[in-house]
């Protein structure tokens, strides 16, 4: 039936306990950071040539698969191709990967978090509004799941058109509100 929800189990969280979904963080995180490297620098001719399958249209845009990200952050070589800038936004990449998005949070998460943003922004990164929640994580994220990130990605997706990519505090109360 239109409007019914298609759930065969109860979730393991509370829908409005949860305000950004890890994986899909993550992929935003890097499709953001592959739009901003230079295109003609050593960086972005490494993944071209490190994911020959992908299309070039897919790389240009960032979209990438969690196996690649992860692909690509054990790659030492892919470290060194990239220019000061782009490497200090890779590494805080890693670092909120690690000590924000996985099981557990670190002590020191708003550092993180700030980390990424300032070397987000000193590369010329699409500033989502995805990235202006990072700070608004519930404690365990280990408890997410795909249905709960979809819904998600849906509901950014209409706010980023109303607001197209421009971040405010009405957007913010917006989206505080539809929860």
């Amino acid at each position: 039936m239109p409007g019914d929800r298609k759930v065969v189990n109860p979730p393991l969280v509370l829908p409005e306990k949860i305000y950004l979904p890890p994986l899909h963080i993550n992929l935003g995180l890097m499709k953001n950071f592959v739009k901003g490297m230079h295109k003609t620098g050593c960086g972005f001719k490494y993944v071209r040539n490190k994911f020959p399958n992908v299309s070039d249209a897919k790389i240009k845009e960032g979209i990438f698969k969690g196996i690649q990200i992860r692909e690509l952050m054990q790659d030492k070589q892919f470290d060194e191709d990239l220019n000061e800038t782009e490497r200090n936004a890779w590494f805080s990449f890693k670092r909120i990967c690690k000590d924000f998005l996985g099981n557990h949070k670190a002590a020191n998460y708003q550092d993180v978090v700030h980390d990424l943003l300032t070397s987000y922004k000193a590369m010329g990164c699409n500033m989502s509004l995805k990235i202006h929640f990072l700070d608004f994580f519930p404690e365990n994220l280990s408890e997410v799941s795909d249905e709960h990130g979809e819904r998600f990605h849906q509901d950014i997706m209409a706010m980023e058109k109303w607001y197209q990519g421009k971040w405010t505090s009405s957007m913010l109360a917006d989206y505080c509100w539809t929860l």
